[in-house]
């Protein structure tokens, strides 16, 4: 008899103990929706901060590249010319929202260099900017008369 009333003990515990899981799983729900929000807004932070530096060292590309291009221009220009063929390369090769407050200048006789600084934006190219400046330099030796 004994034997027969163990299996009814045995049974009756695994019932309660599912009944006590089931408890506690129903405890848990929502728990994913509820990090999930915890945590957007800081995904988002850190997305707004990789775009941030990405455009900051998309200037600095921008600012050297123009440079490059302003002294290239600038030693195949006569001497009173050269500012002004030195900043319109510069400026050429500027996308819309850089070339807004770009400053190109020239210099030199012999070894000619250029100097390009541009406004680094806030999150969206043509907005606001931020307080500082990026600088572009670039230096090339004058190309010689024939």
């Amino acid at each position: 008899m004994r034997m027969s009333s163990m299996p009814a003990v045995l049974s009756t515990a695994s019932r309660e103990r599912n009944r006590d899981r089931s408890r506690h799983r129903n405890r848990d729900r929502g728990q994913v929706t509820i990090e999930f929000l915890g945590m957007t807004p800081l995904i988002i932070l850190t997305l707004v901060l990789m775009w941030q530096f990405v455009l900051l060292g998309y200037t600095f590309t921008l600012a050297g590249n123009a440079a490059d291009e302003a002294v290239r221009a600038g030693t195949a220009a006569a001497p009173g010319e050269r500012q002004a063929a030195c900043e319109q390369a510069g400026l050429d090769k500027l996308d819309g929202p850089w070339k807004g407050d770009a400053t190109v200048t020239c210099g030199g006789t012999g070894f000619v260099t250029a100097d390009v600084d541009l406004e680094v934006p806030v999150l969206f190219p043509g907005s606001i900017g931020f307080p500082f400046t990026v600088h572009g330099h670039a230096g090339a030796v004058e190309e010689a008369k024939d």
